[in-house]
């Protein structure tokens, strides 16, 4: 079975070709918020593997206001790409958790800029209520409002051995909230997470399926410095079974197989920066990887929903 683009599965370029008219770059913004499992709120030392540095760009700062990060942001695109659009991204750590005036203030703040046209908004399944909602709801009726929950995993024992402090029945509750308001909702998994064996990886993938998402991020396990989890790795290496580039490619076929076919793979895979990166190192750029994936499909006769379960046919 073949998608767009030649495809065997539904892949995030072409949706955006359907979506808007030319070429759409995200600008990361860093609001300065932080994360209630680093506060004290509900725990401290963030997630074990998480070191925002390995994705937040130059001039994503949260001393900067939200118009200058994305000024910035729109003038280092603008030198490789003339004609484009912008999604305002407020990417690091949890975007919805602060003051609902505040949020909206820098929601606003980012929607009215002339070249932006549309929000992508990451945080966790517990940090929205019916509230926020109802405010990106209505921004939806004018705007392109994207909502991700990072769900890392559906097994309560990996969110609780990553200090993730929440549940993953509170991730399904967030989304029955947010369903049905002309929100574009998008899911975070990572792809090998410390004591998950295969098979739970692949339930993941059914399990996911059951979501009312429209997309879905995908990035294997990677150790960086910094974190809980680089200490860990050091100290007890064995209780990690980090993927090779080909026993990734092989077993996200498999994964691929098991997904409902119109959730949106926005990406397969993250590269973080060399110089924080302690493994794996597998030395390959995304692109790459991602034509082995395409490869790999082709050599298994596998597409996207091919192995997806009856009752999720429909």
């Amino acid at each position: 079975m073949q998608f767009n683009n030649n495809k065997r599965y539904n892949d995030y370029s072409s949706y955006i070709k359907r979506t808007f008219s030319e070429r759409v770059q995200k600008i990361s913004l860093d609001t300065g918020f932080t994360c209630p499992n680093r506060d004290g709120t509900k725990g401290v030392g963030g997630c074990t593997y998480c070191n925002n540095s390995t994705f937040n760009p130059y001039y994503c700062k949260p001393n900067k206001s939200i118009t200058q990060q994305l000024e910035e942001g729109i003038a280092f695109f603008s030198k490789k790409y003339k004609t484009q659009q912008y999604l305002a991204y407020f990417q690091a750590y949890t975007n919805t958790y602060a003051d609902i005036n505040l949020v909206k203030q820098l929601y606003y703040e980012a929607i009215n800029h002339p070249k932006v046209i549309g929000l992508v908004i990451g945080t966790r399944p517990d940090c929205i209520n019916v509230d926020l909602i109802d405010f990106l709801s209505d921004l939806a009726k004018d705007n392109y409002i994207s909502l991700e929950f990072g769900v890392e995993s559906t097994l309560e024992r990996t969110l609780k051995d990553v200090n993730r402090c929440h549940t993953y029945k509170e991730t399904v509750e967030a989304y029955e909230l947010a369903k049905n308001r002309g929100l574009h909702l998008g899911a975070h998994m990572i792809i090998g997470l410390p004591g998950e064996s295969k098979a739970d990886i692949l339930n993941h993938a059914k399990q996911l399926s059951k979501l009312p998402i429209n997309s879905l991020k995908l990035h294997q396990l990677q150790i960086v410095k910094h974190t809980m989890m680089a200490k860990q790795f050091k100290d007890n290496p064995e209780q990690f079974r980090l993927f090779t580039v080909e026993d990734y490619v092989d077993f996200i076929t498999d994964f691929v197989a098991l997904l409902r076919p119109d959730i949106i793979i926005e990406r397969f895979i993250s590269e973080s920066p060399s110089h924080l990166l302690i493994a794996p190192k597998w030395n390959l750029k995304n692109f790459e990887i991602v034509a082995k994936i395409d490869k790999k499909l082709v050599e298994k006769d596998q597409w996207q929903g091919k192995s997806i379960e009856p009752s999720l046919q429909s």
